[in-house]
Formats: structure tokens, sequence, C-alpha cells
């Protein structure tokens, strides 16, 4: 292991040896959140306590030793919704979101659907606040967590976020943010969500690092209908500056991740794994630099129409050197596809900006599976 990972996993001032308070500190674009300081922790033992904690105004370190299943505790809700990739028992079906079966699936069967009515807004988080899982016990069932309006200085650490009505699209999000700034998503795993396991909505979510979480594509249920989640994570707000950093995702199938709208993402040392269709999909407006990253067993490492802006650092990492002070690494990959594209016009977006560090992909194909998720501090 590098001497860098050893310093990065270095326990922060001033926590004591039961890791009660966030471990660490953000780097890239959201480097320098606090979340809940130095407060005291608190420690939830109902669902009731977890969402006051998080929702409330007072600045916290939310710590979770325990599994809050929020699963029935809305009710259900049945109704008339739609099957647009068929209605083969592998196949996502869609709840009539908005009139979404209606408007955009005219010509896909009507099905009927059942579905848990918490799973579809996440929990109200507010601005200040650490939320920790202890060890490997930190879980969150059947309903997700949104940041939304103007929120900023969050942390959310090594928790698992899971179950969220993961046989329907529209079911629910693991983690949206919209309207946001300095928020902080780190050892995270994410695992069968009905919709997006991270979403960043059209508002500006700003300063967002995003590092060594778990993206868990493994489902029954997929709207490509081969055990591969679509919907990863999904990029399109007005002004989005995302790091994502040593992140495993695998068994997607799309969306992992999405950019567009006005979004600059720099994606470094990131493990893709087991992707049936395309990891990065850029779209108009989307500015991407991927450097580090090593993609296994994936089909395409970018859709096939690249609306935006992407910078793949196939060869001629130099070129990144008047914009991040320093060479890009170049990705690496196993029976995967191409992945080669040097639109550079945008890489000067990233002068001035706190900007990660970046390890060789050889390196990075031997540690992040082993350090990304829960449990791995």
């Amino acid at each position: 292991m590098t001497r860098q990972l050893h310093q990065r996993r270095r326990r922060a001032p001033g926590l004591d040896g039961l890791g009660r308070g966030v471990v660490g500190s953000a780097e890239g674009f959201a480097k320098g959140v606090t979340g809940g300081g130095n407060a005291s922790p608190v420690y939830p033992s109902t669902t009731a306590e977890l969402v006051s904690y998080l929702g409330d105004n007072q600045a916290r370190v939310i710590v979770l030793t325990k599994t809050f299943d929020f699963t029935g505790s809305e009710g259900t809700a049945s109704g008339l919704g739609c099957a647009p990739w068929g209605t083969g028992s592998a196949c996502q079906l869609a709840i009539n979101q908005n009139g979404w079966c209606d408007n955009y699936q005219q010509s896909a069967p009507k099905v009927s659907v059942s579905y848990d009515k918490a799973g579809t807004l996440g929990i109200t988080v507010k601005s200040n606040k650490s939320l920790i899982g202890q060890g490997t016990v930190g879980v969150i069932k059947g309903k997700g967590l949104r940041l939304v309006s103007g929120v900023k200085n969050i942390i959310i650490q090594n928790i698992h976020i899971t179950n969220i009505n993961p046989k329907y699209v529209w079911g629910g999000d693991a983690i949206t943010l919209d309207g946001t700034d300095m928020i902080w998503i780190d050892h995270v795993k994410t695992s069968l969500i009905g919709r997006q396991h991270i979403v960043l909505g059209e508002s500006a979510s700003n300063r967002v690092t995003i590092s060594n979480s778990e993206i868990d594509g493994s489902t029954s249920w997929s709207a490509t209908c081969d055990g591969h989640h679509y919907w990863g994570i999904y990029v399109t707000g007005s002004a989005d500056l995302v790091t994502l950093k040593g992140n495993y995702i695998h068994h997607t199938s799309g969306r992992s991740p999405k950019a567009a709208g006005n979004a600059l993402v720099h994606a470094v040392n990131n493990y893709f794994y087991a992707n049936s269709g395309h990891a990065f999909e850029v779209d108009a407006g989307g500015m991407v630099l991927a450097e580090g990253n090593v993609f296994q067993n994936v089909v395409n490492p970018v859709d096939s129409t690249v609306g935006g802006q992407l910078f793949t650092v196939s060869n001629g990492g130099g070129t990144c050197s008047s914009a991040l002070g320093r060479s890009c690494q170049a990705n690496a990959f196993g029976s995967s596809g191409a992945f080669s594209r040097a639109d550079t016009g945008f890489l000067k977006n990233f002068g001035g900006k706190n900007v990660a560090s970046a390890d060789t992909a050889a390196n990075a194909n031997g540690y992040v599976r082993d350090r990304a998720g829960v449990g791995k501090i």
C-alpha cells in the first residue's frame, strides 16, 4: 500500500479509539468540509429519532449503531404502472411517477404495481451534519437521504443504504443532492435501489466529493433485465463540481456516472467492474476528466454518443499539467471496450480548485475494491 494511502487512513485529530467521529478528510472539490465538527456524538435508537437529528438545525455528529428499517413505516401504495423493458421476471417495472408512464412510455404494457411509500422520498438532511456508521452495522433500509434547498457542509461516512423498492423505477433514490455545497460521501455502500444510487438534480450541487464508496448494482430486477442496475450516478446540475475517487462501481449497465447540465466531474482511481452496457454517459454540458481508473469486464467504458466533453488520458498525460499542476494518469483495461477521447478545452476549469491526487491505475487495481464501502476505514 502506498505511503499516500497510509496517510489518508489516519484518524482525524480529536477522535477517540472507538471511532466516534469522522475519519480522515475529504480530497478534491469538497476539501475542507467539516460536517458536524466537534459536536458531541448522538446515537439514535429509533427511526423517528434519526429523522429528527438529521432534520434539525443543530450541528450534529450522528452515529448509527444498528439497522434503521423504514420499510412499512409509511404504508404501501398500489396502482397502474408500466413495463417499458418487458414483463420478464428480471425486468424492472415502473411506477407512474408524475405521469411518466402516460407521457413517455405510452406503448409500454400497463401493469399493476405495489410499493413501499417510505422509499419514494428520502430523509431530509440539514446543514452541518456528520452521519457516521459504527463498524459495519450502520444501515438505513427502505429509505434514502435527501440533501436539498441550500444545505451545506455535510459528511456521510461508513453507512449502507439498501432495499429501496428495487423492483420499481421511481421507487426511490439512495442519496439525493439538489442545491447544496460542500458534501462528502465516503465509504458508503448503496445496494438494491429502485432508481438512482446517487443523484445530483438540476439545481447547483456545487462542491461534492464521493470517495471510497461501493455502488453495488447487483439486483434481481433491472432496466436491462440482466441483473445489472442501470441507474447509477446521475450528475446533471447547473453548477456541479464532483470528485469521484477510489470508488468501486460494479454490476451496473449504464449511467455510472452520467454527466450533463453544467457538471465538471473528476473521476480518478475508480474501479469499474462487470458493466453490461456503458459506464460513463456524457451529455451536453457535461465535462469529465477520467484518469487512473480501472475498467474490468466493462462492455463500453463510455456511451457511444458523447454530447459533452471528455478527456480520458489514454496517452499524453502531460496535457493536464497547466490546469492540475501535474500530469494525469492513464486508465487501464481488462476485457473491456475502448475509452479514448481527448477534449481538452474544459481542463482550464480545474484551475484554482481543490483537485484530488492521482495514483497509477496499476496501483488502484490492487487496492480500490479492498478499501471501498462500509467497515473499511
